[in-house]
């Protein structure tokens, strides 16, 4: 978003003056509804008056009333935009336009992109295509400099390689806010030049570094935080949470994790406070779920579900995000602030009845109220799978003799190494039927064979599943029980540049083109959303899921080589570590 109006514009602050003491008339007025005050944690009625972007009075209800707009807010709850500390609009598979439409009419008003999936298909080319398309967007879209392209050097390879002096060209740009999350934890800690220049860049850039601290702990943490990360979403439980909150990390405590969140809320309540240090996020959240209940909007909704106060959740939203992100100007509702306002219909589903966005009605109801400029798709992100053809044998590995002891991956998200002997035949490893097939295929012109390994405790697959949409090289990833079929599934996906498809029997069971990159569609979210659901149905079909590991998202972080354990990329099976 280009700000329309600057706060400190001479001629703004002079009417806005003249307006708070009810000399001129308001360009707009809130009256009759019940403000969420971010700093004394109570609400009281009162009118708003705007000028132009910014809020020029916060006054007793009544006091005023001459304005060029009115907006009666009685039995709603004012509320300060909500602010999404961390973010990838890729995640959701739909365009930045189609994601402002999904969630600016739900009351969320900034969001802060990491755009490092854009990015590791396509470098500059992918981070130019954000920026332009948040330069055009009603919805704040603070954009990052992807600090990992790839997320683990020489451990996999992406369609791009973002070295510190590309770091460095992008955070001097005015419209990048600063690095994106620093997942190359072991190459921090460990010191290595690349990783230790880039943060460096972002330090003497006076500009924030972000972190990506999974499974940090003790030393490792006080490391990494010293090292200039101050951020951090990767949490795995309660003592987590608090260990990283002592460190001093700002917390954007995520809401793709539910089944994490009781215990945060417990441990937040046992604290007495929401630390000014917590701020929430989203990170990811699949096309049919963003439909079906939006944004950030949900993680407030969700937290005052399992016990955490209100007013509270939301202060961690708006004033807390606003502060730690460094816009003084954004997360209060008070003379002086830029006029992002929620009128919320109540404190419990958090449902919004009308979105201001600089001083400028966005939405009502639910839907948008101003209009939203296209961005163009650059050639360069359209037919990015460049690929062989493939048949059952790729997806085979080699062996000898009558048996062979192979080294596997055991366990979804929080991986380690395993040790399985495994039958031979025909000069080929045979998959036991508990263990399944993972294939990791470079994508990008390469034409380098798949890799392929064996996984344990991944359940029993009847089918196959393949992916562009693979973290964070997304590279295409295929997963089966037999080899025909992840040929099938391989072969679809380069055929329509991109995607998800789902294979049993030697027939496709469900498909989604994502054209873009190979990890967006151009289409509405509604019909997006319904294609994802079909994949999702059709998983459910071939692998028994069993929660809170073993589920279809882990799917899509199989590959995260730069987190703790072994994971397969196009290079074969690694550890960072």
């Amino acid at each position: 978003m280009n700000e329309p109006q600057d706060l400190n514009a001479p001629n703004l602050r002079d009417r806005a003056v003249k307006a708070a003491q009810g000399k001129t008339p308001f360009d707009m007025l809130i009256i009759g509804g019940q403000l969420v005050d971010m700093v004394t944690g109570k609400l009281r009625y009162a009118d708003i008056g705007i000028i132009g972007s910014m809020i020029a009075s916060v006054h007793k209800v009544g006091q005023f009333k001459q304005a060029k707009q009115t907006i009666k807010a009685d039995g709603l709850f004012i509320s300060p935009g909500l602010i999404d500390t961390h973010m990838h609009v890729e995640s959701s598979m739909i365009t930045p336009e189609t994601y402002t439409q999904n969630v600016l009419p739900r009351g969320v008003t900034t969001i802060v992109w990491d755009p490092h999936e854009l990015a590791n298909v396509s470098g500059l080319l992918g981070v130019d295509y954000a920026l332009k398309a948040a330069s055009k967007s009603p919805l704040r879209m603070i954009t990052l400099a992807p600090s990992c392209v790839p997320s683990a050097p020489g451990f996999e390879t992406t369609g791009a390689d973002f070295t510190p002096e590309i770091l460095e060209q992008l955070l001097s740009r005015e419209n990048i806010h600063g690095v994106a999350e620093v997942m190359a934890m072991r190459s921090v800690l460990d010191g290595e030049k690349r990783m230790t220049d880039i943060v460096q860049a972002g330090l003497a850039s006076g500009k924030r570094v972000c972190g990506h601290a999974r499974s940090l702990k003790e030393s490792e943490l006080n490391a990494y935080v010293a090292a200039g990360v101050s951020t951090d979403h990767e949490l795995t439980s309660a003592d987590d949470l608090q260990a990283k909150l002592e460190a001093g990390l700002t917390i954007e405590m995520r809401g793709s994790h539910d089944h994490l969140l009781p215990e945060f809320v417990e441990r937040l309540n046992e604290l007495g406070d929401v630390p000014q240090t917590l701020t929430l996020c989203t990170d990811d959240i699949f096309a049919d779920d963003l439909y079906k209940v939006g944004g950030l909007n949900d993680v407030v909704k969700r937290l005052v579900k399992y016990g955490l106060d209100p007013i509270k959740t939301l202060r961690a939203a708006t004033l807390n995000a606003a502060t730690q992100i460094g816009r003084v100007d954004l997360g209060l509702i008070a003379p002086g602030k830029r006029a992002d306002i929620v009128l919320f219909e109540d404190l419990t589903d958090f449902k919004a009845k009308t979105v201001i966005t600089n001083g400028e009605k966005a939405a009502e109801n639910g839907s948008l109220t101003i209009s939203i400029q296209p961005t163009d798709i650059p050639l360069g992100l359209l037919k990015s799978v460049k690929t062989d053809e493939f048949d059952a044998n790729h997806f085979r590995i080699k062996a000898s003799g009558k048996t062979q002891i192979l080294k596997i991956i055991e366990r979804p998200r929080f991986t380690q190494w395993g040790e399985r002997e495994v039958e031979v035949q025909d000069g080929y490893a045979v998959c036991p039927n508990d263990m399944t097939r993972m294939a990791v295929i470079n994508r990008f012109g390469k034409y380098t064979p798949p890799q392929v390994a064996f996984l344990g405790q991944w359940g029993v697959w009847r089918g196959a599943f393949a992916t562009t949409v693979s973290h964070d090289a997304h590279n295409l990833t295929i997963f089966g029980g037999d080899e025909d079929n992840m040929a099938i599934a391989a072969n679809t996906i380069r055929d329509m540049n991109g995607g998800l498809v789902v294979v049993a029997n030697g027939e496709i069971l469900a498909s989604l083109a994502l054209p873009i990159g190979g990890l967006l569609s151009s289409l509405p979210l509604e019909e997006v959303a319904k294609g994802f659901r079909k994949i999702r149905n059709a998983m459910d079909e071939i692998v028994e899921w069993q929660p809170p590991y073993l589920i279809f998202k882990a799917c899509f972080g199989a590959s995260l080589v730069c987190n703790t354990g072994p994971h397969l990329s196009d290079l074969g099976i690694v550890d960072t570590e």
